[in-house]
């Protein structure tokens, strides 16, 4: 069956469950955002109209999305409902309203292969992790249904191409590199006024210099290792008079790192967990660490690893999945499964200023390579690449 279309701007729908209330403070609330807003920016300059999806019932990020020229926000009820949502409304708002594809900036949405749709996989995290429960079986099912039917699949990191061809037998020809972005204009290394930021670490109860990581505390974020280093170090090297500080929404895996935390705090070792924080107070924190830390099993890119290099902290992160691919080889790195090699990197960075100056410095240069508009204009280019491709078979 052929759709009819009006002559004139290619029509791009796009998905914005990833800005509802459930996403807030993870990677990918960040990444729909910030392409939504340079795609506002930049829609009419490709040929398309971007239909970004809306729902005033909702409690959902998107309602804030002003129309301008090429950019015209479309209402829907059906984003009241998450499951009907995600498991067939989506996909039947796509089928019926028009459009010439939909961009879904996530991989939690099923779309069948007769709604044309580009889909964004950040990472195969369900398809690699032991998870069992019901929720973690539902995702693996979307997944698979993405790599199936998606016309174009858009990835953030060549790991997470890799493992999206061989474990879920996707041909290269329609897997599609686009990094993430950086908001420098929020993440910098510009020296703010102290008082603020003392004020911030105070009322967190951080009261002296400390190591951070931050990020949802989840199972490929290995904290329980990383909580053992730090108070391994703590105990032998007396010269190093820091507290551990964890930032970041509480998710799968959390009571496991307050198993953790109960087992190596005391003594020397000081253990903040301050939950997901405003951006307001984020920064500050992130700029006032002496060393962040990133020792993930996992990833499909790890943005606050590059927020931190962008803030000039002295970073260091596993050598394992993506890191030393998204840091450009700017960091030190340690094997994640080692907690005393991991433990003896945060110990030789500290202690030495030279080095803590050297990771500053590569850190931030490198940081700069990640830019959300580049990123919304190749993502952009490829959406309207394929919306005219679609629109063509429709014609035929």
């Amino acid at each position: 069956m052929t759709r009819n279309h009006t002559v004139g701007a290619l029509k791009i729908a796009v998905d914005t469950f990833a800005l509802g209330s459930q996403a807030r403070n993870h990677g990918v609330h960040e990444y729909t955002a910030q392409l939504l807003r340079y795609f506002r920016e930049l829609a009419a300059s490709y040929g398309v109209e971007i239909q970004p999806y809306v729902c005033s019932g909702a409690k959902n990020d998107a309602n804030s999305l002003l129309p301008a020229t090429g950019f015209q926000p479309r209402q829907t009820a059906l984003l009241r409902n998450s499951r009907l949502w995600r498991y067939g409304g989506a996909y039947a708002l796509g089928r019926l309203s028009g459009v010439d594809l939909v961009f879904s900036p996530h991989c939690i949405t099923w779309y069948g292969s007769r709604a044309p749709a580009v889909s964004t996989i950040h990472d195969l995290m369900p398809i690699v992790s032991p998870w069992t429960s019901l929720m973690a079986k539902g995702l693996r099912f979307l997944l698979r249904s993405v790599a199936r039917s998606a016309r174009a699949i858009i990835t953030v990191s060549e790991f997470s191409k890799s493992d999206i061809i061989n474990l879920l037998g996707v041909p290269e020809s329609r897997v599609f590199v686009v990094y993430n972005g950086c908001d420098h204009q929020t993440f910098n290394s510009s020296c703010a006024d102290p008082a603020p930021r003392n004020e911030i670490l105070t009322r967190l109860g951080i009261e002296r210099s400390y190591i951070l990581h931050y990020g949802a505390i989840k199972p490929n974020k290995n904290l329980p290792r990383l909580l053992e280093a730090y108070s391994n170090l703590a105990e032998r090297n007396p010269n190093l008079d820091l507290d551990l500080v964890l930032v970041g929404t509480p998710d799968t895996g959390y009571q496991e790192v307050l198993g953790a935390v109960e087992r190596h705090a005391g003594g020397r070792a000081r253990i903040v967990l301050t939950g997901a924080l405003p951006i307001d107070a984020l920064v500050p924190v992130i700029q006032g660490a002496s060393l962040a830390v990133f020792p993930s099993l996992y990833e499909g890119f790890c943005l606050p690893m590059i927020e931190s290099m962008a803030c000039g902290t002295p970073t260091i992160a596993a050598k394992a999945s993506c890191l030393p691919e998204i840091s450009g080889g700017a960091l030190r790195y340690f094997d994640p499964l080692r907690v005393e090699e991991m433990s003896a990197c945060m110990e030789t960075v500290l202690e030495d200023m030279e080095v803590r100056a050297q990771l500053s410095a590569k850190g931030w240069e490198r940081s700069q390579e990640f830019d959300w508009r580049s990123t919304a204009e190749k993502t952009l280019a490829l959406l309207a690449k394929t919306a005219v491709a679609v629109r063509g078979e429709q014609r035929e």
